[in-house]
């Protein structure tokens, strides 16, 4: 076999592995919790659907496939809850390493392309990173919302935490900030979400 194929099956049959890290949202309708593998997935058709409430234009190719790699990086990292201030404070030295290791299984040329894209989600700064992370954000939120906030019941989430973890939706799209907040406020009437 050709080597750089060869590197590229193997990849792929590594990031496989993203279908066995769990994470901590439930599926819609409450009965397990969603991989990563459903995340992304998820993600991407998010991104493609809801593009046209990005406040720049995107890339939309390139969105959805920072989406689709965002997460691999937990394959050797973990899926850090996005409320756990103690596994925060590893997570991005955790990740650093696993994106090291992950991404070089791949010839050099598409190693350091996902690498530049995966760095780019994480340095949030471009319109597609904004608007990745708008769709990383409103995911869990919208299966919060669908399961009657059944993970953030079980965890005692408060609105400012939500409010915090969403804090720069609004740089990707203030229409979907509209909608988070909408989301929220109605979980806190419902008792979903503790108001302070």
């Amino acid at each position: 076999m050709e080597e750089r194929l060869k590197k590229q099956m193997e990849f792929l049959l590594e990031v496989d592995k993203a279908k066995f890290i769990g994470r901590q949202t439930y599926l819609s309708d409450g009965m397990r919790k969603e991989n990563d593998a459903e995340h992304s997935w998820h993600l991407a058709l998010m991104a493609a659907l809801l593009a046209e409430y990005s406040e720049e234009k995107i890339d939309l190719a390139k969105t959805m496939l920072m989406v689709l790699v965002h997460d691999l990086v937990e394959i050797d990292a973990g899926d850090t809850y996005a409320y756990d201030e103690v596994g925060n404070l590893s997570k991005r030295e955790r990740e650093l390493k696993a994106a090291d290791r992950i991404f070089n299984i791949l010839p050099e040329d598409q190693a350091k392309m996902l690498r530049l894209l995966w760095d780019e989600f994480e340095e949030q700064q471009t319109p597609e990173a904004k608007f990745a992370h708008v769709c990383d954000n409103i995911q869990p939120l919208m299966l919060n919302h669908a399961t009657g906030g059944k993970s953030w019941r079980e965890r005692g989430i408060k609105k400012s935490q939500v409010l915090k973890r969403n804090e720069r939706t609004g740089e990707g799209s203030k229409t979907m900030e509209s909608y988070v907040h909408e989301i929220i406020d109605l979980n806190v009437e419902k008792g979903n979400l503790k108001d302070e």
